[in-house]
Order: structure tokens, then sequence, then C-alpha cells
């Protein structure tokens, strides 16, 4: 059975007095190529119900994501952060979540978004938000939030569309690797790319063994 999001935890932390929580999801985390996104969804007390069929970005096909963007847009304020290749090699993908986080955060507070008193729900275990920003927030992390929390699907389905739709774009440029359909992960076709015409400024080079 298909996991269907819900406002349960949005709701309780509105009922807390919460005046505004922002969903966070990433992709692009595992890939070899090009950068990590973190999508972030702000949503305030007054939020109607969610657009029908939404769901965590990984259990949609690509149509479906396409679809469902620009009406998880209209539903919520939407940003999507980004931290590049070469950012990454640099300072680590966990870092580079949490920059990829707070650029997200820092459009949606010239977007109005009450940045600083909102209250973050992150997908997964992990806070990889909170050391990256200057002015902690407060931040609740939740496993699988991306399935059962609508503002984190909402974060998860516009962050994949942005991010399929410019490692789609780069394919044209770096067309050996495949990028059109295996959107820099490790498929075969990028696998054997890499040997024969080796590593592009796209790639996380610390990442792809020599």
């Amino acid at each position: 059975m298909v996991a269907e999001p819900t406002l349960e935890v949005e709701r309780a932390l509105f009922a807390d007095g919460v005046p505004c929580v922002i969903g966070l999801d990433e992709v692009g985390r595992g890939a070899l190529a090009g950068p990590v996104m973190v999508g972030a969804c702000a949503i305030s007390p007054s939020a109607t119900e969610f657009p029908l069929g939404l769901r965590d970005s990984k259990l949609l096909s690509a149509k479906r994501r396409i679809e469902l963007d620009p009406l998880v847009r209209e539903w919520g304020i939407i940003a999507v952060g980004s931290a590049s290749a070469a950012e990454i090699d640099e300072l680590g993908i966990s870092w580079c979540l949490g920059l990829a986080g707070k650029r997200a955060l820092a459009t949606l507070f010239e977007l109005g978004v009450p940045v600083g008193t909102a209250h973050a729900l992150l997908d997964g275990s992990h806070d990889w938000l909170s050391p990256a920003l200057a002015s902690p927030i407060r931040v609740t992390t939740r496993v699988k939030a991306d399935q059962d929390c609508a503002s984190v699907s909402a974060a998860s389905v516009a962050a994949k569309v942005e991010r399929d739709a410019l490692m789609t774009a780069l394919a044209v440029e770096f067309a050996d690797y495949g990028w059109d359909s295996n959107k820099g992960y490790g498929a075969a076709v990028h696998m054997d790319a890499l040997k024969s015409v080796g590593v592009s400024i796209h790639h996380r080079r610390t990442w792809v063994k020599s």
C-alpha cells in the first residue's frame, strides 16, 4: 500500500503555537554528479488540504511529479536550495545538506516567510540543518517524514523536479554520461563513461574512484 501523507504532525505543531511549519527534504545526496538540493515548503495554520495525489517524490513517476509541482507551489511557499559538486568535494555532503537547506530558508525569508519563528520538519533521524545556521530555528526530525508529512512531501517533489530538470539540461552538453536518464547516479552507462572519458566539472571528484 502506498503511503499517503497527512497534516497531522504539522497541525500538532500549530496547536502548540507554532506560526509556520517548514517541511524540508533533500534530493541528490547519493549521486556521483550534480548538486545536492534541499526543497523547503512553508505552510501556515490556515493551510488547506494539500493537492490530491501528493506523495514522497520517490513514490511518484516523473510525469506525476511534474504535474504536482505547480500544485504544491500554489499550496505552500516553496524554495529549493543547492550545493554544488565542488562544494561537496570541499566541505563534505553532511555540511552541504545544511548549506543547501540554509539557502532554501534564505529564499523563503526573501519571500516573506517568518523563518526565525518557524519550526522546521526534516525527513530522517539526523539534524543536518542546524549546524549550518547562524541563528538556529526549532527543528524536528522524523523518519519517513517525506512519506508521512505533507509539507515534507511537497518539498521533496519540488526539489526532485528542479534537480531532474537541471540534470536533463546538463545531459545535452555532457551526453556521454546519460544524465537525462540516471540524473547523476551510478547507472551502468554513467560508470562506463567515467572509465572512457573521465570526470566532468559537475562530478563529485572525491566520490569517483580513479
